[in-house]
Protein backbone atom coordinates (compact mmCIF):
# COMPACT_ATOMS: atom_id res chain seq x y z
CA UNK A 1 0.00 0.00 0.00
CA UNK A 2 1.60 3.20 -0.97
CA UNK A 3 2.19 5.91 1.22
CA UNK A 4 -0.67 8.51 -0.54
CA UNK A 5 -3.06 5.78 -1.38
CA UNK A 6 -4.33 4.86 2.32
CA UNK A 7 -7.97 6.30 2.30
CA UNK A 8 -10.95 3.79 1.86
CA UNK A 9 -14.39 4.66 1.57
CA UNK A 10 -17.25 2.73 2.46
CA UNK A 11 -20.82 3.95 1.32
CA UNK A 12 -23.86 2.87 3.21
CA UNK A 13 -27.12 3.14 1.42
CA UNK A 14 -29.65 2.60 4.16
CA UNK A 15 -33.53 3.34 4.41
CA UNK A 16 -33.51 6.63 5.82
CA UNK A 17 -30.31 8.05 4.83
CA UNK A 18 -27.06 7.26 2.34
CA UNK A 19 -23.92 7.47 4.05
CA UNK A 20 -20.14 8.01 3.48
CA UNK A 21 -17.35 7.22 5.87
CA UNK A 22 -13.26 7.84 4.80
CA UNK A 23 -10.99 5.27 6.72
CA UNK A 24 -6.88 5.77 6.79
CA UNK A 25 -5.74 1.88 7.20
CA UNK A 26 -2.52 3.30 7.86
CA UNK A 27 -3.70 5.46 10.90
CA UNK A 28 -6.45 3.65 11.72
CA UNK A 29 -8.67 6.37 11.59
CA UNK A 30 -11.81 7.30 10.29
CA UNK A 31 -11.51 11.04 8.75
CA UNK A 32 -14.39 12.25 7.59
CA UNK A 33 -18.07 10.50 8.11
CA UNK A 34 -21.06 12.51 5.91
CA UNK A 35 -24.86 11.57 5.80
CA UNK A 36 -27.83 12.56 3.46
CA UNK A 37 -31.29 11.71 4.48
CA UNK A 38 -33.22 9.33 2.04
CA UNK A 39 -37.59 9.98 1.36
CA UNK A 40 -39.54 7.33 1.54
CA UNK A 41 -42.77 6.43 -0.93
CA UNK A 42 -44.71 4.54 1.56
CA UNK A 43 -48.77 3.42 0.26
CA UNK A 44 -51.57 1.80 2.05
CA UNK A 45 -51.44 -1.58 0.41
CA UNK A 46 -47.92 -2.07 1.89
CA UNK A 47 -45.61 -0.69 -0.67
CA UNK A 48 -42.81 1.11 0.21
CA UNK A 49 -40.57 2.72 -2.35
CA UNK A 50 -37.44 4.81 -3.36
CA UNK A 51 -36.51 6.01 -6.58
CA UNK A 52 -33.02 5.08 -7.30
CA UNK A 53 -32.12 8.55 -8.83
CA UNK A 54 -32.73 9.88 -4.83
CA UNK A 55 -30.14 7.42 -4.07
CA UNK A 56 -27.05 9.21 -6.31
CA UNK A 57 -28.64 12.61 -5.19
CA UNK A 58 -27.46 11.73 -1.73
CA UNK A 59 -24.52 9.79 -2.89
CA UNK A 60 -23.29 13.11 -4.88
CA UNK A 61 -24.12 15.33 -1.64
CA UNK A 62 -21.96 13.17 0.39
CA UNK A 63 -19.40 12.99 -2.30
CA UNK A 64 -19.31 16.99 -2.58
CA UNK A 65 -18.48 17.50 1.08
CA UNK A 66 -15.57 14.87 1.04
CA UNK A 67 -12.73 16.91 1.45
CA UNK A 68 -9.93 16.88 -1.62
CA UNK A 69 -7.23 16.08 0.14
CA UNK A 70 -8.54 12.71 1.09
CA UNK A 71 -10.21 12.06 -2.36
CA UNK A 72 -6.81 12.59 -3.61
CA UNK A 73 -5.70 9.52 -1.21
CA UNK A 74 -8.80 7.10 -1.64
CA UNK A 75 -7.22 3.38 -3.19
CA UNK A 76 -10.84 1.59 -2.27
CA UNK A 77 -14.63 2.43 -1.92
CA UNK A 78 -17.01 -0.72 -0.68
CA UNK A 79 -21.08 -0.59 -1.23
CA UNK A 80 -23.59 -1.14 1.43
CA UNK A 81 -26.54 -1.18 0.99
CA UNK A 82 -30.10 -2.45 2.16
CA UNK A 83 -31.23 -5.66 1.22
CA UNK A 84 -33.65 -7.09 -1.26
CA UNK A 85 -34.84 -4.34 -3.46
CA UNK A 86 -35.65 -4.50 -6.67
CA UNK A 87 -34.28 -2.17 -8.87
CA UNK A 88 -35.37 -2.97 -12.68
CA UNK A 89 -32.99 -1.57 -15.43
CA UNK A 90 -33.81 -1.87 -19.38
CA UNK A 91 -31.07 -3.00 -22.21
CA UNK A 92 -30.10 1.07 -22.08
CA UNK A 93 -29.22 0.72 -18.25
CA UNK A 94 -31.63 3.33 -17.54
CA UNK A 95 -33.80 2.58 -14.14
CA UNK A 96 -37.44 2.18 -15.58
CA UNK A 97 -39.35 1.91 -11.88
CA UNK A 98 -39.53 2.99 -8.49
CA UNK A 99 -37.11 0.29 -6.50
CA UNK A 100 -39.68 -1.57 -4.25
CA UNK A 101 -37.64 -2.19 -0.55
CA UNK A 102 -37.11 -4.76 1.60
CA UNK A 103 -40.03 -3.48 3.95
CA UNK A 104 -42.57 -3.98 0.93
CA UNK A 105 -45.08 -5.95 2.53
CA UNK A 106 -47.66 -5.58 -1.02
CA UNK A 107 -46.15 -9.08 -2.56
CA UNK A 108 -47.95 -11.28 -0.33
CA UNK A 109 -49.86 -13.26 -3.20
CA UNK A 110 -46.75 -13.37 -4.94
CA UNK A 111 -45.13 -15.37 -2.43
CA UNK A 112 -48.63 -17.55 -2.04
CA UNK A 113 -48.05 -18.07 -6.17
CA UNK A 114 -44.26 -18.61 -6.06
CA UNK A 115 -44.16 -20.92 -3.25
CA UNK A 116 -47.20 -22.85 -4.72
CA UNK A 117 -45.49 -23.28 -8.16
CA UNK A 118 -42.33 -24.51 -6.41
CA UNK A 119 -44.00 -27.05 -4.16
CA UNK A 120 -44.84 -25.15 -0.83
CA UNK A 121 -42.79 -23.63 2.05
CA UNK A 122 -40.71 -26.69 3.09
CA UNK A 123 -39.37 -27.51 -0.31
CA UNK A 124 -38.43 -24.12 -0.39
CA UNK A 125 -36.19 -23.91 2.39
CA UNK A 126 -35.36 -28.00 1.52
CA UNK A 127 -34.11 -26.78 -2.52
CA UNK A 128 -32.72 -23.19 -1.97
CA UNK A 129 -32.06 -22.71 1.54
CA UNK A 130 -35.15 -20.28 2.31
CA UNK A 131 -39.10 -19.80 2.07
CA UNK A 132 -40.06 -17.08 -0.31
CA UNK A 133 -41.05 -13.87 2.30
CA UNK A 134 -42.34 -9.97 1.36
CA UNK A 135 -39.65 -7.91 0.98
CA UNK A 136 -37.51 -10.60 -1.00
CA UNK A 137 -36.71 -9.56 -4.53
CA UNK A 138 -38.40 -12.69 -5.78
CA UNK A 139 -42.28 -11.92 -5.40
CA UNK A 140 -41.38 -8.10 -6.43
CA UNK A 141 -40.39 -9.14 -9.85
CA UNK A 142 -43.64 -11.34 -10.13
CA UNK A 143 -45.37 -8.54 -9.06
CA UNK A 144 -43.59 -5.95 -11.73
CA UNK A 145 -45.15 -8.63 -14.49
CA UNK A 146 -48.89 -8.66 -12.69
CA UNK A 147 -48.92 -4.97 -11.74
CA UNK A 148 -46.84 -3.22 -14.51
CA UNK A 149 -46.93 -5.39 -17.58
CA UNK A 150 -45.54 -2.55 -20.27
CA UNK A 151 -42.59 -1.79 -17.74
CA UNK A 152 -41.69 -5.51 -17.22
CA UNK A 153 -41.37 -5.87 -21.40
CA UNK A 154 -38.83 -4.10 -20.96
CA UNK A 155 -37.10 -5.68 -18.04
CA UNK A 156 -33.72 -6.12 -19.28
CA UNK A 157 -31.76 -6.19 -15.71
CA UNK A 158 -32.83 -6.93 -11.90
CA UNK A 159 -30.63 -5.51 -9.96
CA UNK A 160 -30.25 -4.55 -6.08
CA UNK A 161 -29.96 -1.78 -4.51
CA UNK A 162 -26.14 -1.94 -3.94
CA UNK A 163 -26.05 -3.85 -6.75
CA UNK A 164 -26.87 -0.33 -8.95
CA UNK A 165 -24.80 1.92 -7.06
CA UNK A 166 -21.92 -0.39 -8.10
CA UNK A 167 -23.30 -0.16 -11.52
CA UNK A 168 -23.37 3.46 -11.62
CA UNK A 169 -19.51 3.50 -10.20
CA UNK A 170 -18.15 1.23 -12.35
CA UNK A 171 -20.34 0.96 -15.52
CA UNK A 172 -20.20 -2.65 -14.82
CA UNK A 173 -23.29 -5.00 -13.74
CA UNK A 174 -22.25 -7.70 -11.38
CA UNK A 175 -23.36 -9.12 -7.77
CA UNK A 176 -21.90 -11.37 -5.06
CA UNK A 177 -23.37 -14.09 -3.10
CA UNK A 178 -24.02 -12.51 0.17
CA UNK A 179 -26.90 -9.53 -1.22
CA UNK A 180 -28.26 -12.42 -3.81
CA UNK A 181 -28.89 -14.52 -1.19
CA UNK A 182 -31.58 -12.43 0.20
CA UNK A 183 -33.33 -12.61 -2.91
CA UNK A 184 -35.32 -15.75 -2.98
CA UNK A 185 -33.92 -17.02 -6.33
CA UNK A 186 -29.85 -17.87 -5.09
CA UNK A 187 -29.50 -21.63 -3.98
CA UNK A 188 -27.25 -20.52 -0.93
CA UNK A 189 -26.55 -24.62 -0.56
CA UNK A 190 -25.11 -24.71 -4.23
CA UNK A 191 -23.92 -20.88 -4.50
CA UNK A 192 -25.94 -20.35 -7.65
CA UNK A 193 -29.04 -19.04 -8.66
CA UNK A 194 -31.91 -21.55 -9.15
CA UNK A 195 -33.28 -22.39 -12.72
CA UNK A 196 -36.55 -24.00 -11.12
CA UNK A 197 -37.17 -21.40 -8.69
CA UNK A 198 -36.39 -18.58 -11.33
CA UNK A 199 -39.61 -20.63 -13.47
CA UNK A 200 -41.45 -20.41 -10.54
CA UNK A 201 -41.22 -16.45 -10.46
CA UNK A 202 -41.95 -16.66 -14.27
CA UNK A 203 -42.88 -19.80 -15.92
CA UNK A 204 -42.99 -17.96 -19.29
CA UNK A 205 -39.97 -15.68 -19.38
CA UNK A 206 -36.31 -16.65 -18.63
CA UNK A 207 -35.01 -15.15 -15.95
CA UNK A 208 -31.58 -15.78 -15.94
CA UNK A 209 -29.85 -13.97 -18.32
CA UNK A 210 -31.43 -11.04 -16.42
CA UNK A 211 -29.90 -11.65 -13.59
CA UNK A 212 -25.90 -10.30 -12.57
CA UNK A 213 -22.93 -12.00 -12.80
CA UNK A 214 -21.72 -13.60 -9.14
CA UNK A 215 -18.19 -12.41 -8.40
CA UNK A 216 -16.75 -13.90 -5.41
CA UNK A 217 -16.46 -11.58 -1.80
CA UNK A 218 -12.94 -10.28 -2.66
CA UNK A 219 -12.97 -9.19 -6.44
CA UNK A 220 -12.55 -5.66 -7.25
CA UNK A 221 -14.00 -4.11 -10.55
CA UNK A 222 -12.02 -0.47 -11.23
CA UNK A 223 -13.63 2.56 -11.09
CA UNK A 224 -14.84 3.94 -13.97
CA UNK A 225 -13.70 7.40 -15.76
CA UNK A 226 -17.47 9.16 -15.97
CA UNK A 227 -17.68 8.68 -11.93
CA UNK A 228 -14.22 9.38 -11.55
CA UNK A 229 -14.52 12.56 -13.34
CA UNK A 230 -18.04 13.50 -11.23
CA UNK A 231 -16.89 12.86 -8.13
CA UNK A 232 -13.02 14.11 -8.51
CA UNK A 233 -11.08 11.07 -7.65
CA UNK A 234 -8.03 9.59 -9.06
CA UNK A 235 -7.42 6.95 -11.45
CA UNK A 236 -6.72 3.70 -10.62
CA UNK A 237 -9.48 3.26 -7.52
CA UNK A 238 -10.59 -0.10 -7.38
CA UNK A 239 -14.36 -0.91 -6.35
CA UNK A 240 -14.90 -3.70 -4.20
CA UNK A 241 -18.13 -6.06 -4.54
CA UNK A 242 -19.51 -4.78 -1.74
CA UNK A 243 -22.87 -6.33 -0.38
CA UNK A 244 -25.96 -6.24 1.53
CA UNK A 245 -26.14 -3.98 4.70
CA UNK A 246 -26.08 -6.58 7.49
CA UNK A 247 -23.24 -8.50 5.49
CA UNK A 248 -21.01 -5.22 5.64
CA UNK A 249 -21.83 -4.75 9.47
CA UNK A 250 -20.67 -8.21 9.96
CA UNK A 251 -16.98 -6.73 8.81
CA UNK A 252 -17.73 -3.93 11.12
CA UNK A 253 -18.78 -5.80 14.45
CA UNK A 254 -16.67 -8.98 13.61
CA UNK A 255 -18.62 -11.38 12.54
CA UNK A 256 -16.50 -13.10 9.53
CA UNK A 257 -15.66 -16.03 11.70
CA UNK A 258 -17.86 -18.39 14.13
CA UNK A 259 -18.79 -17.29 17.89
CA UNK A 260 -19.63 -13.61 16.92
CA UNK A 261 -23.00 -12.66 17.09
CA UNK A 262 -24.00 -9.30 16.64
CA UNK A 263 -27.31 -7.42 16.75
CA UNK A 264 -28.03 -4.68 14.82
CA UNK A 265 -31.07 -2.12 16.47
CA UNK A 266 -32.02 -0.08 13.53
CA UNK A 267 -35.00 0.72 11.41
CA UNK A 268 -35.52 -2.95 11.20
CA UNK A 269 -33.63 -5.39 13.37
CA UNK A 270 -31.33 -8.23 12.76
CA UNK A 271 -29.63 -10.57 14.32
CA UNK A 272 -26.66 -12.79 12.68
CA UNK A 273 -23.32 -14.30 12.81
CA UNK A 274 -20.61 -15.99 10.66
CA UNK A 275 -21.00 -19.73 10.06
CA UNK A 276 -19.00 -21.82 7.43
CA UNK A 277 -21.41 -23.98 6.84
CA UNK A 278 -25.18 -23.36 5.46
CA UNK A 279 -27.08 -22.87 8.90
CA UNK A 280 -30.89 -23.73 8.30
CA UNK A 281 -33.42 -23.46 10.52
CA UNK A 282 -36.29 -26.09 9.87
CA UNK A 283 -38.81 -23.77 11.12
CA UNK A 284 -37.53 -21.04 8.80
CA UNK A 285 -37.13 -18.07 10.77
CA UNK A 286 -33.46 -17.99 10.28
CA UNK A 287 -32.73 -16.83 6.89
CA UNK A 288 -29.43 -18.72 5.40
CA UNK A 289 -27.89 -16.58 3.88
CA UNK A 290 -24.28 -16.36 2.22
CA UNK A 291 -21.96 -14.04 3.84
CA UNK A 292 -19.81 -11.44 1.59
CA UNK A 293 -16.65 -12.76 3.14
CA UNK A 294 -16.90 -16.35 1.54
CA UNK A 295 -18.76 -18.29 4.12
CA UNK A 296 -22.24 -18.34 5.23
CA UNK A 297 -24.43 -15.52 7.56
CA UNK A 298 -27.58 -16.94 9.21
CA UNK A 299 -29.93 -14.19 9.82
CA UNK A 300 -33.15 -13.09 11.39
CA UNK A 301 -34.43 -9.92 10.52
CA UNK A 302 -37.46 -7.90 12.34
CA UNK A 303 -39.15 -5.07 10.58
CA UNK A 304 -39.82 -3.17 13.69
CA UNK A 305 -37.36 -2.18 16.16
CA UNK A 306 -36.19 1.49 16.15
CA UNK A 307 -39.41 2.18 14.61
CA UNK A 308 -41.43 1.16 17.61
CA UNK A 309 -39.34 3.76 20.13
CA UNK A 310 -39.32 6.37 17.66
CA UNK A 311 -42.86 6.34 17.01
CA UNK A 312 -43.68 5.76 20.71
CA UNK A 313 -41.49 8.66 21.34
CA UNK A 314 -43.19 11.18 18.87
CA UNK A 315 -46.30 10.58 20.68
CA UNK A 316 -45.44 11.23 23.78
CA UNK A 317 -43.57 14.28 22.34
CA UNK A 318 -40.56 13.62 23.68
CA UNK A 319 -36.46 14.21 22.70
CA UNK A 320 -34.13 10.83 22.99
CA UNK A 321 -32.62 12.04 26.06
CA UNK A 322 -36.22 12.66 28.03
CA UNK A 323 -36.67 9.26 27.14
CA UNK A 324 -33.91 8.03 28.71
CA UNK A 325 -34.75 9.47 31.44
CA UNK A 326 -38.19 8.03 31.46
CA UNK A 327 -36.83 4.58 31.21
CA UNK A 328 -35.37 5.08 34.83
CA UNK A 329 -39.31 5.81 36.16
CA UNK A 330 -39.70 2.33 34.90
CA UNK A 331 -38.60 -1.48 35.89
CA UNK A 332 -38.72 -4.68 33.67
CA UNK A 333 -42.18 -5.74 32.63
CA UNK A 334 -43.17 -1.84 31.88
CA UNK A 335 -46.06 -2.00 34.91
CA UNK A 336 -47.65 -5.10 32.98
CA UNK A 337 -47.76 -3.39 29.45
CA UNK A 338 -47.04 -5.23 26.75
CA UNK A 339 -46.43 -4.23 23.17
CA UNK A 340 -46.40 -5.96 19.41
CA UNK A 341 -44.66 -3.71 18.08
CA UNK A 342 -45.92 -4.70 14.02
CA UNK A 343 -46.33 -1.30 12.53
CA UNK A 344 -45.10 -2.69 9.45
CA UNK A 345 -46.58 -5.46 9.71
CA UNK A 346 -43.43 -8.37 10.56
CA UNK A 347 -41.11 -10.72 8.51
CA UNK A 348 -40.31 -12.73 11.42
CA UNK A 349 -42.60 -14.44 12.41
CA UNK A 350 -43.82 -13.99 9.12
CA UNK A 351 -47.12 -11.89 9.98
CA UNK A 352 -47.04 -8.62 6.77
CA UNK A 353 -50.62 -8.04 7.64
CA UNK A 354 -50.27 -8.02 11.04
CA UNK A 355 -50.50 -4.09 13.42
CA UNK A 356 -49.17 -3.03 16.46
CA UNK A 357 -51.04 -3.10 19.73
CA UNK A 358 -50.60 -2.42 23.42
CA UNK A 359 -51.84 -4.71 25.80
CA UNK A 360 -52.38 -4.88 29.85
CA UNK A 361 -53.24 -0.87 30.35
CA UNK A 362 -54.71 -0.02 33.11
CA UNK A 363 -55.74 3.35 34.53
CA UNK A 364 -52.26 3.16 37.01
CA UNK A 365 -49.88 2.12 34.29
CA UNK A 366 -49.92 4.36 31.35
CA UNK A 367 -47.14 5.99 32.31
CA UNK A 368 -44.72 7.83 29.56
CA UNK A 369 -41.78 5.51 30.81
CA UNK A 370 -43.88 2.53 30.60
CA UNK A 371 -45.23 2.97 27.02
CA UNK A 372 -41.98 3.97 26.31
CA UNK A 373 -40.05 0.64 27.67
CA UNK A 374 -43.09 -1.31 26.41
CA UNK A 375 -41.88 -0.35 23.06
CA UNK A 376 -38.32 -1.16 24.06
CA UNK A 377 -39.05 -4.52 25.18
CA UNK A 378 -41.55 -5.44 22.26
CA UNK A 379 -39.09 -5.04 19.65
CA UNK A 380 -36.50 -6.63 21.82
CA UNK A 381 -38.39 -9.98 22.16
CA UNK A 382 -39.12 -10.13 18.76
CA UNK A 383 -35.20 -10.24 18.08
CA UNK A 384 -34.41 -12.60 21.29
CA UNK A 385 -36.51 -15.18 19.24
CA UNK A 386 -33.91 -14.89 17.17
CA UNK A 387 -31.82 -16.92 19.76
CA UNK A 388 -34.27 -19.42 19.69
CA UNK A 389 -33.56 -19.99 16.13
CA UNK A 390 -30.15 -19.98 16.63
CA UNK A 391 -30.11 -22.43 18.61
CA UNK A 392 -32.31 -24.82 16.52
CA UNK A 393 -29.32 -24.09 13.82
CA UNK A 394 -26.81 -26.03 16.55
CA UNK A 395 -25.01 -22.49 17.09
CA UNK A 396 -24.69 -21.07 20.80
CA UNK A 397 -22.73 -17.85 21.63
CA UNK A 398 -20.76 -16.03 24.64
CA UNK A 399 -21.32 -12.39 23.80
CA UNK A 400 -23.52 -9.70 21.11
CA UNK A 401 -21.59 -7.27 19.35
CA UNK A 402 -24.59 -4.64 19.30
CA UNK A 403 -24.75 -1.49 16.52
CA UNK A 404 -26.93 0.29 14.93
CA UNK A 405 -28.90 3.62 16.12
CA UNK A 406 -30.33 1.56 19.18
CA UNK A 407 -27.21 0.86 20.42
CA UNK A 408 -26.19 4.31 21.71
CA UNK A 409 -28.54 3.72 24.15
CA UNK A 410 -27.64 2.66 27.79
CA UNK A 411 -30.98 1.16 28.97
CA UNK A 412 -31.15 -0.52 25.72
CA UNK A 413 -27.75 -2.51 25.88
CA UNK A 414 -28.47 -3.29 28.82
CA UNK A 415 -31.59 -4.72 28.36
CA UNK A 416 -30.46 -6.97 25.32
CA UNK A 417 -27.83 -8.45 27.49
CA UNK A 418 -30.69 -9.06 30.44
CA UNK A 419 -32.95 -10.70 28.15
CA UNK A 420 -30.45 -12.50 26.24
CA UNK A 421 -28.35 -13.21 29.15
CA UNK A 422 -25.01 -12.56 27.16
CA UNK A 423 -22.41 -10.04 28.02
CA UNK A 424 -22.62 -6.73 25.12
CA UNK A 425 -19.77 -5.44 23.20
CA UNK A 426 -20.20 -2.09 21.30
CA UNK A 427 -17.34 -1.84 18.51
CA UNK A 428 -15.89 1.84 18.79
CA UNK A 429 -16.73 2.47 15.18
CA UNK A 430 -20.34 3.27 15.05
CA UNK A 431 -21.21 3.33 11.32
CA UNK A 432 -20.98 -0.74 11.44
CA UNK A 433 -22.18 -0.97 7.70
CA UNK A 434 -20.75 1.86 6.57
CA UNK A 435 -17.16 1.03 8.44
CA UNK A 436 -17.43 -2.61 6.86
CA UNK A 437 -17.82 -1.67 3.62
CA UNK A 438 -14.82 0.04 3.94
CA UNK A 439 -13.07 -3.16 5.66
CA UNK A 440 -14.25 -5.37 2.89
CA UNK A 441 -12.92 -2.77 0.30
CA UNK A 442 -9.24 -2.75 2.52
CA UNK A 443 -9.32 -6.67 1.93
CA UNK A 444 -10.29 -7.07 -1.13
CA UNK A 445 -7.89 -3.94 -2.65
CA UNK A 446 -5.08 -5.77 -0.15
CA UNK A 447 -6.04 -9.30 -0.92
CA UNK A 448 -5.14 -10.36 2.71
CA UNK A 449 -5.74 -14.12 3.18
CA UNK A 450 -6.37 -13.82 6.85
CA UNK A 451 -9.72 -12.01 7.08
CA UNK A 452 -10.24 -12.41 10.43
CA UNK A 453 -6.56 -11.24 11.33
CA UNK A 454 -7.25 -7.79 9.40
CA UNK A 455 -10.41 -7.23 10.06
CA UNK A 456 -9.52 -7.83 14.58
CA UNK A 457 -6.33 -5.21 13.84
CA UNK A 458 -8.62 -2.44 12.48
CA UNK A 459 -11.86 -3.12 14.74
CA UNK A 460 -11.93 -1.83 18.12
CA UNK A 461 -14.38 -2.53 20.90
CA UNK A 462 -15.08 0.41 23.19
CA UNK A 463 -15.19 -1.43 26.41
CA UNK A 464 -16.96 1.91 28.14
CA UNK A 465 -20.10 1.32 26.01
CA UNK A 466 -20.14 -2.77 27.30
CA UNK A 467 -22.45 -4.51 29.97
CA UNK A 468 -23.15 -7.75 31.39
CA UNK A 469 -26.33 -9.37 32.29
CA UNK A 470 -28.03 -8.27 36.06
CA UNK A 471 -28.68 -11.36 37.66
CA UNK A 472 -32.58 -9.96 39.18
CA UNK A 473 -33.17 -8.66 36.03
CA UNK A 474 -32.39 -11.83 33.81
CA UNK A 475 -34.40 -14.24 36.02
CA UNK A 476 -37.34 -11.14 35.14
CA UNK A 477 -37.18 -11.27 31.69
CA UNK A 478 -36.98 -14.81 31.64
CA UNK A 479 -40.86 -14.58 32.34
CA UNK A 480 -41.13 -11.88 30.94
CA UNK A 481 -40.00 -12.96 27.39
CA UNK A 482 -42.24 -16.02 28.11
CA UNK A 483 -45.61 -13.90 28.72
CA UNK A 484 -45.02 -12.20 25.24
CA UNK A 485 -44.52 -15.47 23.58
CA UNK A 486 -47.72 -16.66 25.07
CA UNK A 487 -49.49 -13.47 23.75
CA UNK A 488 -47.77 -13.77 20.49
CA UNK A 489 -49.41 -17.27 20.13
CA UNK A 490 -52.71 -16.10 21.52
CA UNK A 491 -52.93 -12.82 18.81
CA UNK A 492 -51.32 -14.69 15.99
CA UNK A 493 -52.67 -18.55 16.39
CA UNK A 494 -49.80 -20.50 15.11
CA UNK A 495 -46.87 -18.46 15.77
CA UNK A 496 -44.47 -19.93 18.49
Amino acid sequence: MSNEQTVFLGIDAGTQSLKLLAYDAVQKQILHVSAAPLELISRDDGSREQLAAWWLDALRQCMGELPAEIKARVRGIGISGQQHGFVPLNKAGEVIAPAKLWCDTSTIAECEEITARFGGSARCIDAVGNPIMPGYTAPKVLWLKKNKPDIYSELAHILLPHDYLNFYLTGKIFTEYGDASGTGYLNILRREYDRDMLAAIDPDRDLLPLLPPLLEANATVALGQKAAGEFGLPPGILVSTGGGDNMMAAFGTGSIAPGVLTLSLGTSGTLFAHCENPAIDPQGDLAAFCSSSGGWLPLLCTMNCTVATELTRKALGKSIPECEALLEESEPGAGGLQSLPFYNGERIPNLPNARASLHGMTDTNMTAGNQYRAAMEGATFTLRRGLDAFARAGQQFKAIRLTGGGAKSPHWRQMVADVFNLPVEVPAQQEGAAFGAAMQALWACTESGDLPALVNEHLAVDASLGCVPVTENVSAYKALYQNFLDLLGKQYPGIQ
